[in-house]
């Protein structure tokens, strides 16, 4: 089972924090003394050392120093810069508009090749229809108490999704059933978003998986939506930040985490019944 992204950002602070108190251990410096050398006082030597507070670069550069371990300072800033980056908190991101963000994913989608994509509770981005992104859009815009360019930025959804008609890339996506049945938008909206699927999952490039909540004696329980680019970067969404893994290791687990929740998913035909299904239920 993956990490809790939290848990794993949270590890990487620790790691950190970890590093420096080995290096003013083996300075024989109390944290008294290595506060007053840093200039400031022994509660944020604690708070550093136990991955409360993250330290700033000139933290980490003045802390080198009292430790006479100068030339180790580049190297925990750019260990703790990558732990404190791991996180994207959404308040930030969405500050430029829903549309913004939209766009800032182009890059990325553009240079991937696979794209392979978990979702427990609603439809992935790649399949969403402009009613049913515009929906979940405003939502997010009503939580983060931002203005609302939903409509503007459900258009930006849609046509960065187009990725998914242009050769060259493979898309493998996998979703809960309970996803199907998550409205969002009015009956119209859900009703041609589910209509959308059918059409979508039939795409050549496109592999739709459904898990059934029916599925006996689940190897993997419900997981936080993610999204695997490559084998270079997975991004898990929480709902107050995006937490990003690059570590191979990282992306190993995620990947076995997918490949086991692909496994239990139903496919084709019987993925089109499911879809039926729930498109019969709005009626």
């Amino acid at each position: 089972m993956p990490e809790s992204p939290s848990s794993s950002a949270q590890a990487a602070r620790e790691r950190v924090a970890n590093r420096l108190r080995v290096l003013r251990a083996e300075a024989g410096l109390t944290g008294s003394e290595l506060a007053a050398r840093c200039g400031w006082t022994h509660p944020k030597t604690s708070r550093i050392e136990n991955a409360r507070t993250p330290p700033s670069p000139d933290d980490i550069r003045r802390w080198c120093k009292a430790c006479d371990a100068v030339n180790q300072a580049p190297d925990i800033i750019a260990q703790s810069l990558n732990a404190e980056s791991q996180f994207v908190e959404w308040q930030r991101r969405v500050r430029a508009g829903l549309r913004h963000l939209q766009d800032s994913y182009v890059r990325l989608y553009e240079s991937t090749e696979l794209f392979r994509i978990y979702s427990p509770n609603l439809i992935p981005g790649l399949l969403q229809t402009e009613g049913y992104a515009c929906a979940l859009l405003s939502g997010i815009a009503r939580l983060f108490d931002v203005p609302d360019d939903a409509k503007q930025a459900a258009a930006a959804r849609v046509e960065r999704s187009e990725i998914i008609n242009k050769a060259g890339h493979r898309f493998v996506l996998v979703i809960e059933e309970s996803a199907l049945y998550h409205q969002l938008g009015d009956h119209d909206a859900m009703a041609a978003q589910l209509g959308y699927l059918l059409t979508a999952g039939a795409l050549p490039a496109v592999s739709l998986g459904i898990i059934p909540s029916a599925t006996p004696d689940r190897s993997l329980f419900p997981q936080e939506l993610f999204h695997m680019y490559d084998d270079t970067l997975v991004s898990v969404e929480l709902i107050s930040a995006r937490v990003t893994h690059t570590q191979p290791s990282e992306i190993a687990l995620y990947t076995r985490a997918f490949e086991t929740l692909r496994s239990m998913a139903v496919y084709g035909a019987g993925a089109r019944a499911l879809i039926v299904r729930a498109i019969d239920a709005l009626r």
